[in-house]
């Protein structure tokens, strides 16, 4: 029975769990047993907190025993934390040795959110350092290996979350996207993970890579049990100065709907930008019917041209890390984190020092272009413009969703590809994230629906749904129309995860 209860979706354990036919504890004990079992080989995760979720989960299973009422639609069903969301009762490194070992002294927004929510925290999952990067090899503590082959990566920055997941170690994740770090992951993992509208989940306590790009978003193996956290998360804070007051999008009702099958009325388009043929053909070809299964589910589906998206790629890698630049300015050794000092060192030692042992490759990149882009004579050549490019891609992104509800493309270009083929080539790292980044340079929503295996290596494909700024409620009905249509997926191999 243990081992049974990995295999189950959200939405079922907690209906379990709240029909008191299993109890909280049993599920999280079997999910930290598929941990033991399973994570050496992937590395999902940098800490499990065994201890703590299962105090967490003795709490929901007493109060239910008390006759309360569940005090979310989610009590008792275990989560994977991504690490850069501080947490008091575990570490919050973001994957760098510049926080190794850091215990923050208070919670996240969302992490509070979750634990009123009656959800146990599994523990904290791999990434990117400071989610910098798209495949979890910038991780100072090691990469995540992707549950469908072991060779390869699960995507990045949020690959940990993703590979939990897909691996069965965790029913429901968190992640964060700056440029796809939710999507991008899903895609090459077989699972869903969605991109809310920027500003509409707190930000508060989650360490900041790029802060007009961050988002935190659901991540699960289904669309309804994603729309479920979704809603947990989601919210005004007012200690997020870019939080959103406005009501919580009605995702769950919305993915319910979808789940009927039914996509009349609904207009579709096909983003000619995001459908090449230098992306691989497996690719392509599972996009296609995908959009042919959208087509018969009733949805009415036209091409549409958004031309300032070949732009996004250029205009991110601007943006962000001029704002990576400001944000890790923070970490100077003289507050927190590592400090290197061999005792006659001036702080201006101390800060170089520590910084050059603290931060790795991929990090340091980003801080030395972003400080160039914003130095004095290059800020208007660069960042400058990169913001113009921002504006005309937003604008394109209006005036399609004049013409229809949603976008779709592919979530990724490619499939998983093996570790450490694209580590010496940045620019090649970067491409993958070409459908995702012009989201969030323009603040919409986004999500990524698993629409097959490719042909060509039978590894997953995602599907990619983008809707407007606050009508999240949108890719959740098409996604759950597509993935009833669809059908279940294989999963994962017992040789490569277990």
């Amino acid at each position: 029975m243990s081992a049974e209860l990995t295999t189950l979706d959200a939405a079922e354990l907690a209906s379990k769990i709240h029909s008191r036919e299993v109890s909280s504890v049993e599920v999280t004990q079997a999910h930290l047993d598929r941990i033991a079992e399973v994570d050496g080989g992937l590395g999902a995760f940098l800490h499990v907190a065994g201890e703590q979720a299962l105090v967490s989960a003795k709490e929901v299973d007493g109060a239910l025993t008390a006759g309360e009422a569940p005090v979310s639609p989610l009590a008792g069903v275990p989560l994977a934390l991504k690490d850069i969301f501080t947490t008091t009762d575990m570490p919050t490194t973001c994957a760098s040795k510049v926080l190794e070992n850091w215990v923050a002294p208070y919670d996240a927004t969302l992490t509070s959110k979750l634990r009123a929510a009656g959800i146990p925290i599994l523990g904290k999952t791999n990434l990117d350092e400071f989610a910098m990067g798209s495949s979890t090899e910038n991780s100072a503590y090691g990469p995540t290996r992707n549950p469908w082959d072991t060779t390869r990566v699960p995507g990045g920055s949020g690959g940990g979350s993703a590979a939990a997941l897909a691996s069965r170690q965790a029913p429901l994740a968190i992640g964060t996207d700056t440029g796809g770090s939710i999507r991008q992951p899903a895609a090459l993992t077989a699972t869903v993970g969605t991109k809310p509208t920027y500003g509409t989940v707190s930000r508060f306590g989650l360490v900041a890579c790029a802060s007009s790009l961050d988002q935190g978003g659901p991540c699960g193996r289904t669309v309804l049990d994603t729309a479920l956290l979704h809603e947990v998360i989601a919210g005004h804070d007012p200690r997020d100065s870019t939080s959103i007051d406005a009501p919580v999008r009605p995702v769950v009702a919305a993915a319910r709907e979808g789940a009927g099958g039914n996509l009349r009325g609904v207009k579709v388009g096909v983003v000619k930008e995001l459908h090449s043929d230098s992306y691989q053909p497996g690719v392509l070809s599972s996009f296609d019917a995908a959009v042919a299964q959208l087509t018969e589910l009733g949805a009415e589906v036209v091409e549409v041209s958004c031309p300032n998206f070949e732009y996004a790629l250029a205009a991110y890698y601007l943006i962000l890390p001029s704002e990576v630049s400001s944000n890790l300015a923070r970490f100077d050794a003289m507050r927190y984190g590592l400090r290197i000092d061999e005792g006659d060192m001036s702080a201006d030692q101390v800060m170089a020092a520590t910084r050059a042992a603290g931060f790795g490759p991929e990090v340091k990149r980003r801080i030395m272009i972003g400080t160039y882009a914003l130095s004095a004579g290059y800020y208007d050549a660069y960042y400058g413009q990169a913001l113009k490019v921002r504006t005309l891609i937003s604008r394109d992104f209006d005036r399609a969703y004049e013409k229809v509800d949603v976008l779709v493309s592919p979530t990724s270009p490619f499939t998983a590809w093996k570790l450490g083929e694209k580590v010496g080539d940045p620019l090649a790292m970067y491409l993958s994230d070409l459908c995702t980044l012009p989201t969030n340079l323009a603040g919409h929503c986004a999500m990524s629906v698993p629409s097959g295996l490719s042909a060509d290596d039978g590894l997953p494909v995602g599907l990619q749904i983008m809707a407007p700024a606050l009508a999240d409620e949108r890719l959740y009905r098409v996604g759950a129309a597509f993935e009833a249509a669809r059908g279940p997926l294989e999963s994962p191999s017992e040789v490569a995860v277990g």
